[in-house]
């Protein structure tokens, strides 16, 4: 797998990828670095994560890469691209919008040409803050993303998910498959760990119901937050 990350550094986004595999936080591995060291050591494949400033790459940048790698007998299963929006554009243009749909059909034509899955994400507008679910309409900046994408979906998060480590992934589209579709998920970002769920099974129904009584799990929350801060505050002297 390749990872073309444009934002974070390479050292930091490899902290994040060994904190997913060994379910340790980012800020306590330096601890614990043998115990994560023997979780890495016993995976299969080979990660290679390669850093970009910000509007310093366009998909030219990541198909020469691409290529040298192929030279290399290197092929990767998966591209992730962090994320496609920062990508330096090709061709000037007044509009982002417009900037932005070519960046995203270059991918779209990188991802035929070396026949490899692209991921990448993109934000969603302001409006969609305190949406249930993000629908297409919500997509920031340019509209053509939807269009040139084969597969879509989007992951909602309102301040009461963040508390009960709750979201929603809904699939806006789907090129292979059904979509409109919108399923539960339980997400702890302390460990990047997602599981999503079909809304019928046992689990489902679990985190589907913190997000119905959302607010009462809310008012749960802050007032046992409340008992413990009344509880040091007694112990403090």
């Amino acid at each position: 797998m390749v990872h073309y990350t444009l934002e974070l550094n390479a050292n930091y986004v490899g902290l994040r990828y060994d904190t997913v595999f060994s379910g340790t936080p980012t800020s306590n591995i330096k601890y614990y670095k043998d115990d994560v060291q023997k979780v890495i050591d016993k995976l299969d494949g080979k990660l290679i994560i390669k850093y970009y400033p910000t509007r310093s790459a366009s998909v030219n940048t990541l198909s020469a890469h691409l290529k040298q790698m192929e030279i290399q007998e290197i092929k990767p299963d998966v591209v992730i691209v962090d994320y496609a929006d920062i990508l330096k554009p090709t061709t000037f243009y007044k509009e982002k919008r417009h900037a932005t749909g070519e960046t995203y059909e270059h991918l779209r034509g990188m991802a035929g040409e070396f026949e490899i899955p692209v991921w990448t994400a993109s934000q969603a507008n302001r409006s969609s803050l305190e949406e249930e679910v993000i629908d297409a309409t919500k997509v920031a900046e340019a509209y053509s993303k939807v269009m040139i994408a084969d597969f879509v979906v989007s992951v909602s998060r309102k301040v009461e998910d963040k508390i009960a480590n709750t979201s929603r992934f809904h699939v806006i589209k789907n090129r292979f498959g059904i979509d409109g579709i919108t399923f539960p998920s339980s997400m702890n970002t302390n460990i990047g760990k997602i599981e999503i769920y079909e809304s019928t099974t046992q689990s489902g129904q679990e985190v589907q119901g913190k997000m119905d009584n959302s607010q009462e799990y809310l008012r749960k929350q802050l007032s046992q937050k409340h008992k413990q801060f009344e509880k040091d505050v007694e112990g403090f002297e």
